[in-house]
């Protein structure tokens, strides 16, 4: 009986068999795995370099414009910084705050408009009493023009005019405190008990008369028709007289002649009666309250023939 050696491996030793000798598979599978585990190895130390790389890459990438703009938009970078604290600033105001600024201003202009306009414009005055009945009554707002005659004009007979009666309706009155004056002038006090309202009869140089036979004023000896503004059942006048009215002198009258005090009233006293053009306010334009009785003051007709050569009371 012949005996088998087991074959020799390439280093001498014998080869392992059965369950000692390690089967292919296993030993293609251990190499691939030691293979895997060196390309897995390979490839972590491969992507760290490539990931530092373009960390950096991005770094210096973010950097290059930082530096452009610290080098080249220095002044554009302070200006942002400026408007942005003017925003800030303007943000910071509320809007409440803003719009009553506005609202206030809005009304300081109105009231100097309106200052201005009641200065040396237009001025509203209530009728106070019945002398002008027929045309004005107790009550009634005024709208009086006073730039009727400025820049050189003159009272025209037949106008409808608000004055100061200081000095004529009122001889012995003191004139009031310039204070009260300006406030006055400004529409800021009343005008109190010394502004009247009354028809121009007579200006300076025209001789008025009362009363003819047939019971009319006469101015510079012509017939006055007042059936267009006296009041209803008044006589022109029930005191009679004849004065040459002075240059510079109004001659009025209440268009209710019974129940006005007037130039006719005065004849005996400081002045004769007759209101100096100065104290005019002005010439009452409208009636403007009640609104049912808004309406102009015209200047009646009847007065048109009644002016004389050379009188600045002629009519045009």
């Amino acid at each position: 009986m012949s005996t088998h050696e087991p074959p020799a491996d390439r280093d001498g030793r014998p080869v392992p068999s059965g369950a000692d000798r390690p089967s292919r598979s296993a030993v293609v599978s251990e190499a691939e795995g030691v293979a895997a585990s060196e390309v897995a190895v390979a490839r972590g130390a491969v992507a760290e370099t490539t990931g530092t790389v373009v960390a950096e890459a991005e770094a210096e990438a973010a950097a290059a414009p930082e530096a452009g703009a610290d080098a080249s938009g220095g002044s554009a970078a302070d200006g942002a910084v400026t408007g942005s604290e003017d925003d800030s600033a303007a943000a910071g105001e509320p809007a409440g705050h803003r719009w009553t600024r506005d609202l206030l201003w809005l009304a300081a202009v109105c009231v100097a408009v309106l200052l201005v306009v009641n200065a040396f414009v237009a001025r509203p005055f209530a009728v106070p009493s019945g002398s002008m009945e027929g045309t004005l009554q107790p009550g009634d707002r005024l709208v009086v023009n006073q730039l009727a005659y400025a820049f050189g004009g003159h009272v025209q007979r037949g106008d409808v005019v608000v004055f100061d009666g200081i000095g004529s309706f009122l001889p012995y009155a003191a004139e009031p405190a310039a204070p009260r004056r300006v406030l006055s002038g400004l529409g800021l006090a009343p005008a109190g008990d010394t502004v009247f309202v009354k028809r121009v009869i007579g200006v300076g140089g025209d001789r008025v008369t009362c009363c003819g036979s047939d019971g009319r004023l006469r101015v510079n000896g012509v017939a006055l028709d007042e059936s267009d503004y006296l009041f209803p059942g008044d006589a022109a006048s029930s005191v009679p007289f004849d004065i040459v009215v002075p240059q510079g002198e109004l001659w009025l009258m209440g268009d209710h002649r019974s129940a006005s005090r007037d130039s006719r009233d005065h004849l005996g006293e400081p002045g004769g009666g007759t209101v100096s053009e100065d104290k005019v306010i002005g010439r009452a334009d409208w009636v403007v309250f009640p609104v049912g009785r808004w309406t102009s003051l015209e200047r009646p007709a009847a007065f048109a023939a009644t002016g004389r050569a050379g009188r600045h009371g002629d009519q045009g």
